[in-house]
């Protein structure tokens, strides 16, 4: 009998199950992966994400790895140009963007460090049930007997596609409908530092600077020219660059040497679902998922799954009903997330509303507010502080805008 079960063993499941073993409760991940394995993701770990990973003692791990820091990003928003970096975060001045074949195998090792007993290759195909209370999962390991596991709490960190979350019926309470899709590999040759730029025609590219000496090209498109890009993948790949960079197009074309495959990325819509009841709970994509545009995948992950394993703890350590620390975990996640997904849903679409160009727009002249910016996505500083209407007010002040150009809400 466990304490808790976390189906899932990669960026919520392995830092949840290190946690709650370093406190000293008795843990089981089960992974239907082994690693080091690879899986679709944007790689990008903001400097708060790092923060945790510090703090957890893991951060020199990843960094021995040979990823290199990235200290300057471009982003460009249809002719807003924003350059720059954030103030350091815990001493932290540096983003990381590390493979998933790096990054899961630290922290699933992490994880058994701990204490945590880990069975990799695992598929759980069901959950026990005493009454509507969860009690447990079934499941093999490879092509072995089937076979069964009983815990206090059993948590899906499985993904958007989670057996926990269909198996308890979570049900979707907040859903926005996806926006693009991404294509992405990876390349030698470049070195070209992280850039976003979004550009008319409603498409993006994105690089940064990754494991091996190499750079992850992606691009982004709208779901309803998925059927065309795909149809020659190369030839759109090449064609999104030559239109929002033609300069790194040709570069692209000249230098770029791809190495491995292309991936797309075909995320579902945008939603929050139901993430506790009765002896269960969902961490990572399996409960709340948002669009990879703004790299907050793994930080929310890590975050989150902190927060879990906190409320976890009470509630086992007899500091507090579980249910009651199960329904405190979820309301702080969404209270705290709110922001990230709303500005998230909202880039994604490839065009800035009028409130995020006038605000983005004055934000890229003005020195102090760009700073604000880089600390925005960084994760340093809060949305209700940077999009606060006297902060604002203050910055057309600053830079000029005329009257008809200040949105101060969004409506």
């Amino acid at each position: 009998m466990y304490d808790v079960i976390v189906v899932g063993g990669r960026c919520a499941g392995s830092p949840l199950a290190m946690l709650l073993a370093r406190q000293g409760h008795r843990v089981l991940v089960l992974e239907r992966s082994t690693f080091p394995s690879d899986t679709v993701s944007t790689h990008y770990i903001h400097q708060a994400g790092l923060s945790r990973l510090q703090a957890w003692g893991l951060l020199d791990r990843v960094i021995a790895s040979g990823v290199p820091p990235i200290r300057q990003l471009n982003f460009e928003y249809t002719g807003i140009e924003i350059a720059g970096f954030a103030d350091p975060i815990d001493g932290i001045d540096a983003v990381y963007c590390p493979r998933r074949t790096v990054l899961d195998a630290i922290l699933v090792d992490a994880a058994r460090e701990a204490g945590a007993e880990v069975i990799e290759g695992f598929t759980v195909t069901d959950v026990l049930f005493d009454g509507d209370r969860v009690t447990g999962v079934r499941g093999r390991e490879g092509e072995g007997p089937e076979r069964e596991f009983r815990a206090t709490v059993t948590v899906g960190a499985d993904g958007r596609n989670s057996v926990v979350a269909d198996k308890v019926g979570a049900e979707i309470y907040r859903r926005v409908p996806a926006a693009c899709f991404v294509y992405y590999s990876y390349y030698d040759g470049l070195d070209w530092g992280m850039h976003h730029r979004t550009a008319s025609g409603q498409q993006q590219i994105g690089t940064w600077p990754t494991n091996d000496g190499q750079n992850l090209l992606a691009v982004m498109r709208k779901n309803d020219r998925f059927g065309a890009f795909r149809r020659d993948v190369e030839g759109s790949f090449q064609e999104v660059y030559d239109q929002v960079a033609p300069e790194l197009g040709e570069e692209l074309r000249d230098s770029g040497v791809r190495t491995e495959n292309f991936r797309p990325m075909r995320y579902p819509d945008n939603y929050y679902r139901t993430s506790y009841g009765p002896g269960w709970a969902l961490v990572g994509d399996a409960g709340y998922h948002k669009d990879p545009f703004t790299g907050w995948g793994i930080t929310d992950a890590f975050k989150y799954g902190e927060l879990l394993a906190e409320q976890l703890h009470l509630g086992l350590s007899g500091q507090r009903p579980m249910d009651a620390a199960l329904a405190e975990y979820v309301k702080l996640r969404d209270e705290q997330s709110n922001g990230t997904f709303e500005l998230t849903c909202s880039l994604a679409e490839l065009s800035l509303t009028p409130y995020y160009d006038s605000v983005f727009r004055a934000a890229g002249q003005s020195p102090s507010y760009t700073a604000k910016f880089f600390g925005l996505i960084a994760g340093g500083i809060h949305g209700d502080e940077f999009f606060a209407p006297q902060a604002l007010e203050a910055l057309y002040e600053e830079v000029g805008f005329p009257q008809d150009k200040r949105l101060l809400t969004q409506s």
